[in-house]
């Protein structure tokens, strides 16, 4: 069960009104289509106020959206989770040329004994001069891993780790022109309390065989990044481009435990169709490691992206190399009317580069399944994300996000 209190301006709905960011996918008006907070308003026979938002709002000329909700989450990694998350979407100014900035945080206890707390922002400064993305969390992460390679048993391959995470991403991007960004980074991972369980028969695991392998690790770089960006809104994109190219030097005097260079290409791109505006999306992630030695934990693996969602029908983690190669379709369509609920039907394909070689692929693990979309805030479009992936030799399960995959 999901529930969910948001706020939101006058004349902010009204400046999403105007630049569609609320309309594109669905012939209504934001007025006249229902998410949570109004089935739950209607359920408990509280009154509608006066402009249109769903629920009271004392301070109805602040540029912002608010999101607080206690959840229930699951996913193939931390099986049931106990979650408190939040965001908040806001203009930088009443100019509705203005990008949509969007601030997400959470805290989750999952039942594996996980302890989450991610923040994670996109904001835009007025006139979309400048771009600050940050990707900030602390976690208590036992999780199992399952050897290096683009190939594994997932019933025979499992290995629990232990650890604890801290990760620092900022950058900050300045346009060049139009919808084209570009600016610098730091990027730090910090792993410490290392410990790992191993397998039942003590035999040396890919882990323990890895170079440089102790109870912490530590990568602090900086990072070059080049960013395209024509979404219609960032939580839900109904149209519009995407391209995020990272190049990340870690280096030893800044405290990494090794000098070494990755390279990240992120591209997406949305197509609306038909007359109700469903949408066919697509994704493309790709995650190299160009020279040097990562630690066994920073190195390109299933579902560890910023919103760990790559791989859906796969555990988080399955596969781990120097390359990951992903690609991701969606086909998003209406269910109801009033935009309450929607669907997806999805599919993607991963593949890891055999280790220790670089860019030697040799297995392709494919994914697909579908999923049901509820409709959590109809003014930033945000959606309740349920599905339920399919991948090989029975890898199966149900993931549940807030906002869409990509």
């Amino acid at each position: 069960m999901v529930f969910a209190v948001t706020t939101v301006s006058a004349q902010q709905k009204n400046a999403l009104d105007s630049v569609r960011l609320v309309s594109k996918n669905s012939t209504l008006p934001v007025d006249a289509q229902v998410d949570i907070t109004d089935v739950l308003k209607k359920a408990f026979n509280t009154k509608k106020i006066s402009d249109g938002s769903p629920v009271s709002n004392p301070a109805k000329d602040k540029n912002r959206f608010v999101a607080l909700f206690p959840a229930l989450g699951y996913t193939l990694q931390t099986r049931l989770a106990v979650i408190l998350a939040g965001n908040v979407a806001f203009f930088a100014a009443k100019d509705t040329a203005d990008k949509l900035s969007t601030i997400t945080s959470s805290i989750s206890y999952t039942q594996n004994s996980q302890i989450v707390l991610p923040v994670q922002s996109n904001i835009w400064t007025k006139g979309n001069k400048y771009n600050f993305v940050g990707d900030w969390r602390i976690s208590q992460y036992p999780q199992d891993t399952y050897g290096l390679g683009g190939n594994n048993d997932i019933d025979t391959s499992d290995d629990l780790i232990n650890y604890a995470y801290i990760r620092v991403y900022q950058t900050v991007m300045r346009r060049i022109n139009n919808n084209l960004y570009a600016g610098i980074g730091y990027n730090f991972d910090f792993h410490w309390n290392i410990s790992e369980d191993g397998y039942a028969d003590n035999h040396p695991s890919d882990f323990a065989k890895y170079p440089g392998t102790s109870t912490k690790s530590v990568s602090s770089g900086l990072s070059l990044n080049l960013l395209y960006d024509s979404r219609d809104n960032p939580i839900n994109p109904s149209g519009g481009e995407y391209a995020n190219v990272v190049f990340r030097n870690n280096y030893t005097f800044l405290g990494s435990d090794q000098n070494w260079q990755s390279l990240l290409v992120d591209m997406r791109k949305y197509f609306t169709l038909g007359k109700r505006g469903n949408v066919l999306a697509f994704w493309s992630y790709n995650w190299m490691v160009l020279n040097g030695t990562p630690p066994y934990l920073d190195l390109p693996s299933t579902s560890w992206d910023t919103y760990t969602n790559t791989g859906r029908g796969y555990i988080q983690g399955r596969f781990r190399s120097r390359q990951m190669l992903d690609l991701e379709a969606e086909y998003r369509f209406h269910l109801s009317q009033n935009g309450l609920l929607g669907g997806v039907l999805f599919a993607n394909a991963q593949t890891f580069s055999q280790y220790p070689s670089n860019f030697k692929f040799q297995y392709v693990q494919p994914a697909a399944g579908l999923g049901l979309r509820i409709k959590l805030n109809k003014s930033s479009k945000t959606n309740i994300d349920i599905d339920y992936g399919f991948g090989l030799g029975g890898s199966r399960g149900l993931f549940i996000n807030i906002g869409e995959v990509f």
